[in-house]
């Protein structure tokens, strides 16, 4: 089977829940014997790459801003499918680039077409009005004209069978079970020992509410250090404010963007992983964190919710006073909250396994070509 996937920023991945989950998802799909072709922008994968792992990569270039990157990009790469008539499913990740795939439906029909739903991004604070409206004509597009919709939560699921009176697939996201590794690099580099900090990792925008992480961790007494692994994603003035809000604590470490053995080592020897987030789809960032055996801490939220099941704790979305008083409860319940950590890594290996998420995607391909 010959798959083309548009709408991801490219791999490998450098970070994006997207992106990980197309890296993810191709290089299994070109090790079950298909072939596959990942559309790249060239601000974020070298256009000079051709493969990664098998899996073809196309490089298509776009306007670099943040209200015309994808559209840019999902444009040429639906046009570029259309024309090279060599796929036999086309494969659309997010509801912004899911809005452009009629171009395949109008001048390809009966070329089968999947969309996964994978946030409703127009709930994202840093979209103004009209970049909200598009997305949420991107949303029924998705849901109405895709041959397949893919849900990743099953809160996405009933939410899209309910408004557009059609059947959804649950397919959610999956990571990998990596060993742990001792803390060396980020020892050298912070200072950090294991089981000495709280972890979050998270892009540096609003709705992802890493300031009502700081200000309860600014309220406690502790000793364990506060790490926030991430960069804003055209959120200047953002990152400025939460970096205010953390300058007079020396224990509030911002790492930036980090990946490979520096990001495993930090998942391997956090205490506990939070999560402040008002919005979500499925977040790889929360099934990292518990398959490395870390306990969640998650905004109640149904997106945070659904994959923590009984392994998180939850806090009132938007609370800091409940959030301090979690914290507090998880800091001082050390044998608790290791055994939180356990259920989370047994949760992730029967609920978000790679193997089934793929196994799970091949037989919606086949559905479409019967």
């Amino acid at each position: 089977m010959k798959i083309a996937m548009i709408g991801q920023k490219g791999i490998p991945a450098q970070s994006g829940g997207i992106e990980k989950h197309v890296g993810e998802l191709a290089t299994r799909l070109v090790k079950a014997g298909h072939e596959v072709y990942v559309y790249t922008r060239p601000n974020y994968t070298d256009k000079n790459l051709k493969t990664y792992q098998g899996v073809n990569l196309i490089s298509l270039p776009s306007i670099n801003s943040k209200h015309l990157d994808a559209i840019t990009h999902t444009f040429l790469a639906s046009i570029h499918a259309v024309f090279s008539r060599k796929y036999e499913v086309v494969h659309y990740h997010g509801i912004g680039p899911s809005s452009l795939l009629f171009l395949v439906k109008i001048l390809r029909p009966g070329l089968p077409v999947t969309s996964t739903f994978h946030c409703q991004d127009y709930y994202h604070q840093k979209w103004g009005i009209f970049a909200r409206m598009y997305l949420k004509f991107g949303e029924y597009m998705c849901c109405k004209f895709a041959d397949k919709v893919i849900a990743v939560s099953h809160g996405l699921k009933d939410y899209a069978e309910k408004k557009y009176r059609r059947k959804v697939d649950y397919i959610p996201n999956g990571v990998n079970i990596y060993p742990s590794l001792e803390a060396k690099e980020i020892t050298e580099k912070w200072g950090l020992v294991s089981g000495e900090y709280i972890l979050s990792v998270s892009r540096l925008v609003r709705h992802k509410g890493i300031h009502y992480l700081i200000n309860a961790y600014n309220e406690l007494k502790t000793d364990k250090k506060l790490v926030i692994v991430g960069e804003g994603a055209f959120t200047d003035d953002y990152t400025r404010k939460i970096k205010k809000l953390a300058q007079d604590n020396p224990n509030i470490i911002f790492t930036g963007k980090q990946s490979g053995n520096t990001l495993m080592e930090l998942y391997s020897n956090a205490y506990i992983f939070a999560q402040p987030s008002e919005s979500e789809g499925l977040s790889l960032a929360l099934l990292e964190a518990m398959s490395y055996g870390l306990p969640v801490l998650v905004s109640d939220i149904p997106e945070n919710l659904e994959p923590s099941g009984e392994a998180g704790i939850s806090f009132r979305s938007g609370d800091e006073k409940d959030l301090k008083e979690k914290l507090n409860y998880a800091l001082s319940h050390p044998s608790q909250i290791k055994n939180k950590g356990k259920k989370a890594q047994k949760r992730i290996n029967s609920e978000y396994s790679l193997e089934n998420i793929t196994k799970n995607t091949l037989g919606l391909y086949r559905s479409m070509l019967i």
